[in-house]
């Protein structure tokens, strides 16, 4: 499912705003697990391949592409800071240290106004709204020092034609998801997916500065894995939604783009072992990000009764959740320019 909802009229279903109940602000741990399990993996990337000497602009720039409604994004910056920090340091830098700009970016439709209501007071940066779709070029050319992207990237630029087209083996009829659909629909998401990241990648390596570095966060499916046997495949079997493979993907598209290199890709756990996640969990964490896109398709008035059926489904079907394969499902990325 894209985050834009038809191929003819682009429109953006941002994360539920807000502080109430049903919020991303309250119903996204699942994602700030994600960002902290990958944690020591950025600290590394920093440490060992940002070539911070070679920066001479003043102040060091950042940015959140997708940062929804905090606050995840704060805590990431945050730790990112700290690192870039400490690189300075290492280096015998600490006359030069860098004041740092954050630009926080998510679709216009973004509830920037509790991302920014809820900004820590104490922020060792200067922080700036960023409204727009990373789907294109978006800052100026060599501009940002250090790219950030977690659990963004697989909202497509929009539906893939063929799944709307009753004529086309690719139409996806009867359902909302592709994993029991023909394989031509997911062709068709695979091919949406290629085509938005070749253009995202192209943007990113003219807005990155020289030795600048971009570090991704994607949700994946492991090789040899089906996606109905991880708990996000679970998840969106039950409620009737779409996962894609994305990780396959990723090699080709940066060789292809040219500008980039791939410092460090693998495979992760977005989980802690330590921390159980319960239905409620996943559905609060499901509600906060697709009730905007079910509104639309089928109406607000059936959103409480479709989230409390998947609850009690979840229910049901609890020991698959907590039997699903966990492990390499989260795909980690560093990629730097050449």
């Amino acid at each position: 499912m894209s985050r834009n909802s038809t191929a003819t009229m682009q429109q953006s279903f941002p994360m539920n705003g807000g502080d109430g109940p049903h919020s991303y602000l309250n119903n996204s741990h699942l994602q700030r697990q994600a960002t902290n399990a990958s944690r020591i993996m950025i600290e590394e990337a920093i440490a060992k391949k940002l070539d911070v000497k070679c920066f001479s602009s003043n102040p060091f720039r950042l940015a959140d592409l997708g940062c929804s409604v905090g606050p995840n994004t704060f805590i990431a910056m945050q730790h990112i800071v700290e690192a870039v920090e400490r690189k300075y340091l290492a280096q015998g830098l600490k006359s030069e240290m860098p004041e740092f700009h954050v630009f926080f970016n998510d679709h216009v439709a973004n509830d920037f106004n509790t991302l920014f209501s809820s900004l820590p007071t104490e922020s060792r940066y200067f922080a700036c709204g960023a409204p727009g779709s990373f789907h294109d070029r978006f800052f100026p050319e060599s501009s940002i020092h250090f790219m950030f992207s977690s659990h963004a990237l697989h909202w497509l630029s929009k539906v893939p034609e063929e799944l709307l087209d009753k004529n086309s083996p690719a139409w996806n009829r009867g359902r909302i998801h592709y994993t029991s659909g023909p394989e031509e629909v997911s062709h068709a998401y695979a091919a949406q997916f290629e085509h938005d990241m070749e253009i995202f990648l192209s943007a990113r390596a003219k807005e990155l500065v020289l030795g600048g570095m971009i570090v991704l966060l994607i949700p994946a499916l492991p090789t040899g894995i089906p996606a109905s046997h991880i708990p996000i495949g679970i998840m969106f079997d039950l409620l009737g939604s779409s996962l894609m493979d994305m990780a396959k993907e990723m090699t080709s598209l940066v060789e292809r783009n040219g500008y980039l290199i791939i410092e460090r890709m693998e495979l992760m756990d977005p989980t802690s072992k330590h921390v159980a996640v319960s239905g409620n969990d996943y559905t609060m964490n499901f509600r906060a990000g697709m009730e905007g896109i079910f509104g639309e398709y089928f109406g607000s008035g059936i959103i409480d009764e479709v989230f409390d059926r998947l609850y009690k489904k979840t229910m049901e079907f609890s020991h698959q959740l907590e039997s699903s394969h966990k492990e390499g499902t989260q795909l980690f990325v560093v990629l730097r320019w050449k």
